[in-house]
């Protein structure tokens, strides 16, 4: 039990019941069925469906944009309407374009899919963070957030684990069903969230919220709108920061890690299976453990080292280059995991000071402004990386890449100027960190 204490304590546990319980119940559904078809976009329409590669890769960044071009609307509407029913709405149209999706033949038809899939899916994760916020007490919430990640990749790896065991390239129905189930778990989710749809109504806007805002260098004029979000520099700065960082970070990652080790490294591709469950393995088993270490340390401090941690994987990465087979594959293992440690102080952290420095009306603007971030990433990091590797210099990609992180690091750290103790995550009676 004191062991049990140590890793979740004892008021954090109380609180995982009812409601609590009920929405990371949610999020692990959701995950096993993300986790179900997560690594099989391309596959699906080239492989399976015949489409060329060139339509697939399209479709992937016309659905990445589409997504990013959603987040703002979504965060307008959370604060109008409440998270509850923008989730609601996403997990309704995400079951509905995943079974379009399944049985997709055309290529209108996949479009149409794959878009309604992307745009719908974005009204997700920022009104998700809206409503986790205030499900918790304020000083639970970075704990909060940190476990719904764990439970986020639990639910992935579980989802992968029944995809590699059903998935057969030479049955194409075989990428139906996974679709098919991933639209039934969705759907699932989507009736067990209704019970929660008393947790999430739209927030009402307080005096002393806005007079906040405007101390916080927003514009007083509109305290309801994006020109109050954009006006907070804090917020900016810290998206600012964080962009860099991803881009050092789960941007180029995603990328390039993989051509990297097939073009460059000249290993099997199955190495990259055994890598990412490194990955996957060490976010379960390390984020309760880690929060505890992070626990009333600066958050922006916190964020910097998950560069520098970045920075290492990076440069481990390159050093690979000049190890043997067997060598260069642990060695790729034990970078995967240092970059794990780095997302599970990201994952809590991020999240916890974008909420904080949040007015209760805008916190759905501000957690769909921070989401950006994954997309705008997501989307300039693989445009640097098929520069190096077009270019034939994708031996110097982790270096330089390595360096964004560093850079994204010391953004973090300036940032840390303008945030009291409180918005930081220090407490008077904290270790200073």
């Amino acid at each position: 039990m004191r062991a049990l204490d140590t890793l979740v304590p004892r008021d954090f546990r109380q609180g995982l019941r009812g409601p609590l319980r009920r929405f990371y119940l949610c999020v692990v559904l959701n995950a096993i069925g993300s986790g179900l078809t997560l690594s099989f976009f391309v596959v699906y329409l080239h492989n399976v469906r015949h489409f060329s590669t060139g339509f697939a890769t399209l479709l992937l960044s016309a659905s990445a944009v589409a997504g990013l071009a959603a987040s703002p609307l979504w965060g307008t509407l959370t604060d109008r309407w409440g998270p509850v029913r923008i989730i609601l709405l996403s997990y309704a149209t995400s079951a509905i374009s995943l079974v379009g999706w399944a049985f997709a033949h055309t290529r209108l038809q996949a479009s149409v899919a794959a878009l309604a899939l992307a745009f719908f899916s974005a009204a997700g994760w920022g009104p998700a963070s809206t409503m986790l916020s205030r499900m918790v007490d304020e000083s639970q919430r970075q704990r909060a957030f940190g476990f719904n990640f764990m439970l986020l990749n639990l639910g992935i790896g579980a989802g992968g684990l029944v995809s590699a065991s059903i998935v057969d390239l030479h049955h194409p129905f075989t990428f139906t069903l996974l679709y098919l189930l991933n639209a039934a778990v969705t759907a699932t989710a989507g009736v067990l969230f209704l019970t929660l749809r008393a947790y999430g109504h739209a927030s009402t806007r307080r005096a002393h919220e806005a007079a906040a805002l405007a101390h916080a260098n927003a514009n007083p004029a509109d305290p309801q709108g994006w020109r109050a979000v954009l006006a907070d520099r804090r917020l900016v700065q810290f998206i600012l920061a964080s962009l860099v960082l991803m881009i050092g970070g789960y941007g180029s990652q995603e990328a390039g890690f993989s051509l990297f080790v097939v073009n460059n490294l000249h290993l099997s591709v199955h190495v990259i299976g055994v890598v990412f469950f490194c990955n996957t393995s060490t976010i379960v088993l390390a984020q309760l453990w880690v929060l505890n270490r992070i626990q009333n340390r600066s958050r922006t401090r916190v964020l910097a080292i998950v560069g520098v941690l970045w920075f290492v994987f990076w440069i481990v990465l390159d050093v690979a280059l000049a190890l043997p087979a067997v060598p260069a594959v642990l060695s790729l293992c034990a970078a995967m995991v240092i970059f794990a440690i780095g997302e599970t102080m990201m994952s809590p952290v991020g999240p916890a000071l974008v909420n904080e420095i949040s007015p209760e009306h805008l916190r759905g603007r501000y957690n769909a402004a921070s989401g950006l971030t994954f997309g705008v990433s997501g989307a300039f990091a693989p445009m640097l990386t098929a520069l190096y590797f077009d270019t034939h210099h994708g031996n110097w990609w982790p270096l330089s890449t390595g360096l964004a992180a560093l850079v994204g690091s010391a953004l973090m750290l300036n940032l840390r100027r303008r945030l009291s103790p409180r918005e930081d995550g220090r407490r008077d009676d904290a270790i200073p960190a």
